[in-house]
């Protein structure tokens, strides 16, 4: 479900009434806000010079992934679903089997 709990700027994606994903309306190069467990958070840091600490979020567990197309669209994909299933696996198990029969 998409929201602007923050503005007109700033499209928020939620999936059971918590976000999985932001992104800014506005600015150059786009980017999007996604959760991640923090190894791997720090992983993707490494790798990729477009994914850096979550802006304006924990920077444990979120990064900030710069859509310059320097990361492909089949592993920016992967990290949305990352992202999304993270947020889903900390649901209460009666919201996570709504999200499922949806």
């Amino acid at each position: 479900m998409e929201d602007y709990p923050f503005g007109e700027g700033l499209a928020v994606f939620k999936v059971g009434g918590r976000m999985f994903a932001l992104v800014p309306l506005e600015g150059s190069p786009a980017s999007v806000n996604l959760k991640c467990d923090p190894e791997l958070a720090l992983e993707l840091r490494d790798r990729h010079p477009s994914v850096r600490p979550g802006y304006h979020q924990n920077k444990r567990h979120w990064n900030t992934v710069d859509l310059d197309g320097s990361i492909e669209s089949g592993e920016l994909g992967w990290m949305i679903d990352h992202s999304y299933e993270l947020v889903v696996a900390k649901l209460p198990r009666a919201v996570r089997a709504q999200i499922q029969t949806g």
